[in-house]
Protein backbone atom coordinates (compact mmCIF):
# COMPACT_ATOMS: atom_id res chain seq x y z
CA UNK A 1 0.00 0.00 0.00
CA UNK A 2 2.93 2.00 0.79
CA UNK A 3 4.41 1.58 -2.62
CA UNK A 4 1.16 2.09 -4.03
CA UNK A 5 0.46 5.32 -2.65
CA UNK A 6 4.43 6.43 -3.11
CA UNK A 7 3.58 5.67 -7.25
CA UNK A 8 0.06 7.95 -6.91
CA UNK A 9 2.11 11.24 -5.46
CA UNK A 10 4.71 10.63 -8.22
CA UNK A 11 1.86 10.81 -10.58
CA UNK A 12 0.27 13.52 -8.77
CA UNK A 13 3.87 15.55 -9.67
CA UNK A 14 4.18 14.86 -12.61
CA UNK A 15 0.53 15.99 -13.50
CA UNK A 16 0.96 19.29 -11.60
CA UNK A 17 4.38 19.97 -13.47
CA UNK A 18 2.67 19.03 -17.14
CA UNK A 19 -0.63 21.55 -15.82
CA UNK A 20 2.10 24.53 -15.39
CA UNK A 21 3.65 23.38 -18.14
CA UNK A 22 0.27 23.93 -20.38
CA UNK A 23 -0.97 27.05 -18.49
CA UNK A 24 2.32 29.05 -19.16
CA UNK A 25 1.86 28.09 -23.35
CA UNK A 26 -1.95 28.83 -23.30
CA UNK A 27 -0.81 32.01 -21.70
CA UNK A 28 1.88 32.52 -24.33
CA UNK A 29 -0.63 31.52 -26.99
CA UNK A 30 -3.55 34.14 -25.83
CA UNK A 31 -0.53 36.85 -25.86
CA UNK A 32 0.08 35.96 -29.44
CA UNK A 33 -3.20 35.88 -30.53
CA UNK A 34 -3.82 38.99 -29.49
CA UNK A 35 -0.75 40.43 -31.93
CA UNK A 36 -1.83 38.13 -34.60
CA UNK A 37 -5.44 39.47 -33.89
CA UNK A 38 -4.13 43.33 -34.29
CA UNK A 39 -2.21 42.88 -37.46
CA UNK A 40 -5.24 41.09 -38.58
CA UNK A 41 -7.40 43.66 -38.21
CA UNK A 42 -5.15 46.51 -39.60
CA UNK A 43 -4.67 44.97 -42.83
CA UNK A 44 -8.30 44.36 -43.12
CA UNK A 45 -9.21 47.81 -43.92
CA UNK A 46 -6.41 47.74 -46.36
CA UNK A 47 -7.28 44.11 -47.99
CA UNK A 48 -10.94 45.02 -48.46
CA UNK A 49 -10.50 47.94 -50.38
CA UNK A 50 -8.19 46.39 -52.56
CA UNK A 51 -10.39 43.31 -53.17
CA UNK A 52 -13.18 46.03 -53.55
CA UNK A 53 -11.17 47.93 -56.61
CA UNK A 54 -10.11 44.60 -57.95
CA UNK A 55 -14.48 43.73 -58.33
CA UNK A 56 -15.00 47.04 -59.72
CA UNK A 57 -12.68 46.64 -62.54
CA UNK A 58 -13.97 43.50 -63.18
CA UNK A 59 -17.95 44.17 -62.99
CA UNK A 60 -16.91 47.49 -65.30
CA UNK A 61 -14.46 44.71 -67.25
CA UNK A 62 -15.30 43.83 -71.41
CA UNK A 63 -11.69 42.63 -72.28
CA UNK A 64 -10.31 39.24 -72.49
CA UNK A 65 -7.61 39.47 -70.05
CA UNK A 66 -5.29 36.47 -69.40
CA UNK A 67 -6.48 36.46 -65.89
CA UNK A 68 -9.93 35.47 -66.66
CA UNK A 69 -9.90 32.15 -67.95
CA UNK A 70 -8.78 28.97 -66.84
CA UNK A 71 -5.99 27.04 -68.73
CA UNK A 72 -7.46 23.77 -68.51
CA UNK A 73 -5.88 20.44 -68.43
CA UNK A 74 -2.92 21.77 -66.71
CA UNK A 75 -1.95 21.17 -63.20
CA UNK A 76 -2.70 23.88 -60.11
CA UNK A 77 -0.09 25.84 -58.68
CA UNK A 78 -1.13 25.41 -54.74
CA UNK A 79 -0.11 27.73 -51.88
CA UNK A 80 -1.37 25.82 -48.78
CA UNK A 81 -0.50 27.37 -45.07
CA UNK A 82 0.46 25.52 -42.40
CA UNK A 83 1.99 25.61 -38.72
CA UNK A 84 5.77 25.70 -37.50
CA UNK A 85 5.38 24.33 -34.39
CA UNK A 86 2.71 22.14 -32.93
CA UNK A 87 0.33 22.03 -30.12
CA UNK A 88 -2.13 23.63 -31.61
CA UNK A 89 -5.04 20.64 -31.63
CA UNK A 90 -6.68 19.99 -34.94
CA UNK A 91 -5.42 22.78 -36.76
CA UNK A 92 -3.13 21.70 -38.78
CA UNK A 93 -5.15 17.58 -39.30
CA UNK A 94 -7.95 19.74 -40.72
CA UNK A 95 -5.72 21.24 -43.67
CA UNK A 96 -4.01 17.84 -44.15
CA UNK A 97 -7.46 16.39 -44.75
CA UNK A 98 -8.80 18.44 -47.14
CA UNK A 99 -5.48 18.79 -48.82
CA UNK A 100 -5.46 15.32 -49.30
CA UNK A 101 -8.26 15.40 -51.70
CA UNK A 102 -7.12 18.12 -53.42
CA UNK A 103 -3.57 18.11 -54.10
CA UNK A 104 -2.40 16.21 -57.91
CA UNK A 105 0.91 14.83 -58.73
CA UNK A 106 1.92 17.38 -61.31
CA UNK A 107 0.89 20.04 -59.40
CA UNK A 108 3.04 23.55 -58.10
CA UNK A 109 3.15 23.13 -54.55
CA UNK A 110 4.30 25.91 -52.09
CA UNK A 111 4.13 24.52 -48.38
CA UNK A 112 4.78 26.99 -45.66
CA UNK A 113 5.02 25.95 -42.03
CA UNK A 114 7.26 23.33 -40.91
CA UNK A 115 4.74 20.91 -40.18
CA UNK A 116 3.29 21.03 -43.79
CA UNK A 117 7.10 20.36 -44.99
CA UNK A 118 7.09 17.34 -43.12
CA UNK A 119 3.58 16.01 -43.88
CA UNK A 120 4.32 16.26 -47.34
CA UNK A 121 7.73 14.88 -47.38
CA UNK A 122 6.60 11.97 -45.20
CA UNK A 123 4.01 11.16 -48.42
CA UNK A 124 6.50 11.72 -50.95
CA UNK A 125 4.75 15.03 -52.29
CA UNK A 126 7.08 17.09 -54.29
CA UNK A 127 7.31 20.81 -52.71
CA UNK A 128 8.38 23.41 -55.33
CA UNK A 129 9.05 25.97 -52.47
CA UNK A 130 9.36 25.36 -48.70
CA UNK A 131 8.85 28.36 -46.60
CA UNK A 132 9.57 28.08 -42.76
CA UNK A 133 9.85 30.06 -39.92
CA UNK A 134 8.66 33.58 -41.95
CA UNK A 135 7.99 36.06 -39.12
CA UNK A 136 5.49 39.10 -40.35
CA UNK A 137 8.43 41.61 -41.68
CA UNK A 138 9.29 39.42 -44.55
CA UNK A 139 5.96 37.63 -45.19
CA UNK A 140 5.19 39.79 -47.59
CA UNK A 141 7.97 40.05 -49.64
CA UNK A 142 8.19 36.16 -49.78
CA UNK A 143 5.09 35.85 -51.02
CA UNK A 144 5.21 38.47 -53.47
CA UNK A 145 8.42 36.05 -54.98
CA UNK A 146 6.30 33.33 -55.12
CA UNK A 147 3.46 34.99 -56.66
CA UNK A 148 5.16 36.99 -59.37
CA UNK A 149 6.59 33.26 -60.66
CA UNK A 150 3.03 31.87 -59.98
CA UNK A 151 1.51 34.30 -62.19
CA UNK A 152 4.28 34.65 -64.73
CA UNK A 153 3.47 30.63 -65.14
CA UNK A 154 -0.07 31.11 -65.66
CA UNK A 155 0.18 33.90 -68.34
CA UNK A 156 2.80 31.23 -70.43
CA UNK A 157 -0.24 28.72 -70.01
CA UNK A 158 1.83 26.10 -67.66
CA UNK A 159 -0.68 26.49 -64.80
CA UNK A 160 -4.80 26.14 -65.08
CA UNK A 161 -5.08 28.31 -61.62
CA UNK A 162 -3.19 29.39 -58.44
CA UNK A 163 -4.95 28.37 -55.02
CA UNK A 164 -4.73 29.18 -51.55
CA UNK A 165 -5.45 26.53 -48.18
CA UNK A 166 -5.79 28.45 -45.56
CA UNK A 167 -7.57 28.80 -42.65
CA UNK A 168 -10.43 31.21 -42.29
CA UNK A 169 -10.29 33.11 -38.65
CA UNK A 170 -14.28 33.65 -37.63
CA UNK A 171 -13.42 34.33 -34.14
CA UNK A 172 -11.52 32.80 -31.21
CA UNK A 173 -13.42 29.29 -30.76
CA UNK A 174 -14.09 29.03 -34.82
CA UNK A 175 -11.73 28.57 -37.81
CA UNK A 176 -12.37 27.04 -40.71
CA UNK A 177 -9.84 25.04 -43.75
CA UNK A 178 -10.83 26.75 -47.01
CA UNK A 179 -9.30 26.38 -50.63
CA UNK A 180 -9.62 28.99 -52.74
CA UNK A 181 -8.69 29.94 -56.36
CA UNK A 182 -7.67 33.40 -56.81
CA UNK A 183 -6.47 33.04 -60.19
CA UNK A 184 -8.66 32.96 -62.32
CA UNK A 185 -9.67 36.00 -60.80
CA UNK A 186 -14.01 35.97 -60.47
CA UNK A 187 -16.58 38.55 -59.73
CA UNK A 188 -17.05 38.28 -56.19
CA UNK A 189 -21.15 39.31 -55.66
CA UNK A 190 -20.74 39.46 -52.21
CA UNK A 191 -18.18 42.92 -52.29
CA UNK A 192 -19.88 45.92 -51.83
CA UNK A 193 -20.66 47.19 -55.08
CA UNK A 194 -18.82 50.34 -56.14
CA UNK A 195 -19.65 52.56 -58.47
CA UNK A 196 -21.40 50.17 -60.66
CA UNK A 197 -24.17 52.78 -62.46
CA UNK A 198 -20.92 55.00 -63.29
CA UNK A 199 -20.07 55.22 -67.30
CA UNK A 200 -16.28 54.43 -66.70
CA UNK A 201 -13.14 55.64 -69.42
CA UNK A 202 -10.39 53.40 -68.28
CA UNK A 203 -6.63 55.07 -68.91
CA UNK A 204 -5.01 52.98 -69.60
CA UNK A 205 -6.96 50.59 -71.61
CA UNK A 206 -9.04 47.76 -69.57
CA UNK A 207 -6.77 44.81 -70.40
CA UNK A 208 -3.62 46.81 -68.98
CA UNK A 209 -5.27 48.45 -66.15
CA UNK A 210 -6.10 45.04 -65.27
CA UNK A 211 -2.52 43.71 -65.87
CA UNK A 212 -1.69 45.93 -62.89
CA UNK A 213 -4.26 45.75 -60.46
CA UNK A 214 -4.59 41.85 -60.66
CA UNK A 215 -0.53 41.29 -59.57
CA UNK A 216 -1.21 43.47 -56.58
CA UNK A 217 -4.75 42.19 -55.93
CA UNK A 218 -3.64 38.85 -55.60
CA UNK A 219 -0.80 39.46 -53.18
CA UNK A 220 -2.65 41.55 -50.57
CA UNK A 221 -5.17 38.26 -50.49
CA UNK A 222 -2.39 36.30 -50.28
CA UNK A 223 -0.96 38.01 -47.20
CA UNK A 224 -4.55 38.52 -45.66
CA UNK A 225 -4.92 34.68 -45.81
CA UNK A 226 -1.51 34.16 -43.87
CA UNK A 227 -2.33 36.51 -41.89
CA UNK A 228 -5.59 34.87 -40.73
CA UNK A 229 -4.25 31.23 -41.07
CA UNK A 230 -1.71 32.86 -38.35
CA UNK A 231 -4.56 33.88 -35.91
CA UNK A 232 -6.42 31.25 -36.23
CA UNK A 233 -3.19 28.75 -35.18
CA UNK A 234 -2.44 30.52 -32.00
CA UNK A 235 -6.50 30.62 -31.60
CA UNK A 236 -6.50 26.89 -31.82
CA UNK A 237 -3.05 26.27 -30.07
CA UNK A 238 -4.79 28.79 -26.91
CA UNK A 239 -8.10 26.32 -26.94
CA UNK A 240 -5.78 23.42 -26.93
CA UNK A 241 -3.59 24.56 -24.05
CA UNK A 242 -6.94 25.41 -22.08
CA UNK A 243 -7.92 21.87 -22.28
CA UNK A 244 -5.21 20.27 -21.72
CA UNK A 245 -4.70 22.66 -18.46
CA UNK A 246 -8.01 21.31 -17.39
CA UNK A 247 -7.91 17.99 -18.24
CA UNK A 248 -4.67 18.20 -15.77
CA UNK A 249 -6.38 19.77 -13.26
CA UNK A 250 -9.14 17.02 -13.15
CA UNK A 251 -6.61 14.20 -13.53
CA UNK A 252 -4.86 15.33 -10.16
CA UNK A 253 -8.20 16.16 -7.94
CA UNK A 254 -8.78 12.35 -9.59
CA UNK A 255 -5.77 11.26 -8.05
CA UNK A 256 -5.66 13.30 -4.91
CA UNK A 257 -9.11 11.51 -4.33
CA UNK A 258 -7.26 7.99 -4.82
CA UNK A 259 -4.41 8.99 -2.97
CA UNK A 260 -6.65 10.03 0.26
CA UNK A 261 -8.34 6.59 -0.55
CA UNK A 262 -5.06 4.30 0.06
CA UNK A 263 -3.96 6.60 3.54
CA UNK A 264 -7.17 6.21 4.91
CA UNK A 265 -7.47 2.65 3.96
CA UNK A 266 -3.77 2.24 5.53
CA UNK A 267 -4.63 3.72 8.05
CA UNK A 268 -7.39 1.53 9.00
CA UNK A 269 -5.49 -1.40 8.79
CA UNK A 270 -3.09 0.17 10.98
CA UNK A 271 -6.15 0.29 13.62
CA UNK A 272 -7.77 -3.33 12.83
CA UNK A 273 -3.85 -4.50 13.57
CA UNK A 274 -4.23 -2.47 16.95
CA UNK A 275 -7.06 -3.71 17.88
CA UNK A 276 -6.37 -7.21 16.63
CA UNK A 277 -3.15 -7.28 18.95
CA UNK A 278 -5.10 -5.52 21.75
CA UNK A 279 -7.63 -8.82 21.87
CA UNK A 280 -5.22 -10.96 21.70
CA UNK A 281 -3.51 -10.12 25.14
CA UNK A 282 -6.88 -9.88 26.93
Amino acid sequence: MAQSRQAIKNRIRSVESTSKITRVMQLIASTELTKQRRLMDNNKEYAIAFEQLLNFALKNNESDSVYLNENEGKPAFLIVFTSDMGMCGSYNANVFRILKDKIHENDHVVMIGFKGCSWARARDISIETELMNLNNDIAYQEFSSVLEKALRLFEQGEISRIQVMYTHYKNTLTFQPIMETIVPVTLREDDQEIGTNAITDYEPQESELLAIIVPMAIKSIVYTRYLESKTSEQASRRMAMEAATDNADELKEELLLAYNQARQAAITNEIIDIVGGANALT
